[in-house]
């Protein structure tokens, strides 16, 4: 069975792992968390639609099909899926330089996008790549994040003050723009975008469990209505034709894959990251396994099935997630409960969002931004690692100078980078054993001190070797032969390398050969029967000869100190190894000190 039909048949035919959790307790727990998470959606997906340049029940039409199929598909138990932030602000970048907001054309490419990286998305499940995004850095998502946030909170800025202004991607005509329009704000829509702020921000802050949207577009359209003839001129979201959503099949062109193909890809990047991430964080609070592969399966079906029901693209949710965790879920019945009844509300509420007024989406949507935007996460990264700042700044400043699309593909590129740079550079030390906790523990020389064995010495291998590591390690051999020229005797530790390649094998049996013509030898110390059984394909065994390869550091030490020289052990007076030859006796006080300071346990 190829790895395409293992997965199809794991996420098609396979029934869901968590159908054997339901029962009537936790049916009772998904019904009451999938109703708070419908009250949560409600104005999220309104919001989310704006963001998105669509109109409002796009986003009411993603909030109710993805989940659905997530759920069935994917492996979180609390994970939900639906319109994001960050997706609907990739949405609007993807199309707005194309189409103009509110053409047949810009919908239609919506709806083509979601078909799009559903495809790429289930391809990544196909290929079992689950494991493809532990590449891209948290640093990355994290200035993705905030440059989309930055973006989404300054394009909000003409709603709330009611003020012509040009897109916020082109930082610099739009800087000019607000100081140039800003003295003719409209001080109703000011007014009415900045209590919709605060409310949410108040309720967020003094009452958590409460749903802060919905009150605060409350609150807004109260103002509005306050106001009267006063706020004749103040935009409001209209009348919503269709609230539920109807199957229809997306109008896919041909040039739409030429068009479309590099924001489908980074789009069906980012959300996998974002869903994955969710689903990760979350099962270490509830102890479940996660399996990427399947949720790179859930999050293709759900888009794929969503563009036949004008689904945009959709994600994992941080918020609605949390929401769902908190209020008890068990099951991803949860998620179905929540898709069901926002259909139901929509039903007998829809007329109502035809009166909130724009500002107070806009608001709204602010804070949707400032909540994304993670100070405490950035400031880390600045005081731990200089790489990982770098990445952030880097992909936080193309999402601003350039777009959200070059954006993640820039930090995804520096961050393979990174991670071949370190791959590449892996660090070799030379160990003495160090007493820790009554145990025989090996530490780098060059940080505990002390002497080293005349003849003997244990080298370390602190990352991968393969072809891409080879010369760094061969550089580092040349090294430590010219500093320990005398140990002509070397265990080399590959107690972390998984698997090695032919330069790999062929770089060992070099160092093999240049130890047995200085008269020493070199012995491999690996557990891994993986890595032991390529030692013997590649004839790395064959050449370094029999016995020579061990699986514990003890063992290789206790053979190597066979093959050394015995005139030079009989005169030593550092007797490091635990198997070190009787001595001759030396002054009680030297022989008491040797004994405590460099004889340990080998077990």
């Amino acid at each position: 069975m190829t790895n395409f039909e293992g997965t199809k048949a794991s996420a098609w035919r396979r029934r869901p792992d968590w159908f054997d959790r339901i029962n009537r307790q936790t049916l009772r727990q998904d019904l009451f968390a999938g109703l708070t998470g419908a009250t949560i959606v409600l104005p999220q997906a309104v919001a989310f639609s704006v963001i998105a340049g669509l109109p409002p029940e796009y986003g009411f039409y993603t909030a109710m099909i993805p989940p659905i199929f997530a759920a069935f598909f994917g492996s979180s138990w609390h994970a939900v899926t639906g319109p994001t932030t960050a997706i609907s602000a990739m949405v609007f970048a993807s199309l707005s330089g194309i189409y103009a907001v509110g053409d047949p054309e810009f919908i239609r490419t919506a709806i083509i996008l979601s078909l799009m990286v559903g495809l790429i998305q289930i391809g990544f499940a196909a290929f079992r790549l689950g494991a493809v995004i532990n590449f891209v850095s948290h640093s990355v998502m994290t200035g993705f994040i905030t440059g989309a946030s930055l973006l989404i909170l300054l394009s909000q800025i003409r709603y709330v003050f009611g003020i012509d202004l040009p897109r916020p991607e082109h930082l610099a005509a739009f800087g000019a723009g607000l100081v140039a329009e800003i003295g003719h704000t409209n001080p109703v829509s000011l007014s009415i975008g900045l209590l919709t702020l605060c409310v949410a921000l108040a309720v967020r802050h003094f009452r958590p469990g409460w749903p802060n949207y919905l009150i605060a577009l409350a609150a807004g359209t109260g103002l509005y209505f306050a106001f009267g003839p006063l706020a004749a001129d103040v935009a409001t979201v209209g009348h919503i034709d269709e609230v539920l959503p109807t199957f229809s099949l997306p109008g896919l062109r041909m040039d739409d894959v030429s068009t479309l193909g590099s924001a489908a890809f980074a789009i069906a990047l980012v959300g996998l990251l974002e869903a994955v991430s969710i689903s990760r964080a979350l099962a270490m609070r509830s102890g479940q396994m996660i399996d990427p592969n399947r949720e790179f399966m859930g999050q293709g079906i759900a888009n794929l099935v969503g563009s036949f029901f004008r689904c945009y693209p959709s994600s994992g949710s941080f918020t609605r997630s949390g929401v769902n965790y908190e209020a008890g879920a068990k099951t991803p019945m949860a998620s179905i409960f929540a898709a069901l009844a926002l259909a139901v509300i929509l039903l007998f509420v829809s007329d109502l969002f035809a009166y909130v007024p724009i500002p107070a989406m806009g608001g709204t949507i602010i804070v949707v931004a400032l909540k994304l935007i993670n100070l405490r996460e950035i400031m880390h990264f600045f005081r731990v690692s200089k790489a990982e700042s770098g990445i952030f700044i880097i992909t936080f400043v193309s999402s601003l100078a350039i777009s959200l699309e070059f954006a993640i593909y820039c930090g995804v590129i520096i961050s393979v980078v990174l991670f071949l740079d370190r791959a590449a550079h892996p660090r070799l030390s030379v160990g003495v054993p160090f007493p820790f906790r009554g145990r025989r523990s090996f530490r780098p020389v060059k940080d505990v001190g002390g002497p080293v064995c005349p003849q003997l010495i244990v080298v370390g291998l602190d990352g991968p070797l393969f072809f891409g590591s080879v010369d760094v390690i061969r550089r580092e051999f040349r090294r430590i032969e010219v500093e320990y020229r005398e140990q002509t005797h070397m265990i080399f530790n590959m107690r972390g390398v998984g698997q090695i390649d032919l330069p790999a094998a062929e770089l060992l049996i070099e160092e093999a050969k240049r130890r047995i013509a200085r008269g020493g030898r070199l012995y491999v110390q690996t557990k891994i029967p993986r890595t032991i059984r390529q030692l013997e394909k590649f004839g790395v065994t064959r050449h370094i000869g029999g016995g020579m390869v061990h699986l514990y550091k003890g063992d290789a030490i206790s053979f190597a100190i066979g093959e050394l020289r015995h005139d030079i052990c009989q005169i030593c007076d550092v007797r490091l190894w635990h198997d070190c030859p009787t001595r001759p006796q030396l002054h009680p006080d030297t022989e008491q000190a040797s004994s405590a300071d460099h004889t340990v346990r080998q077990d």
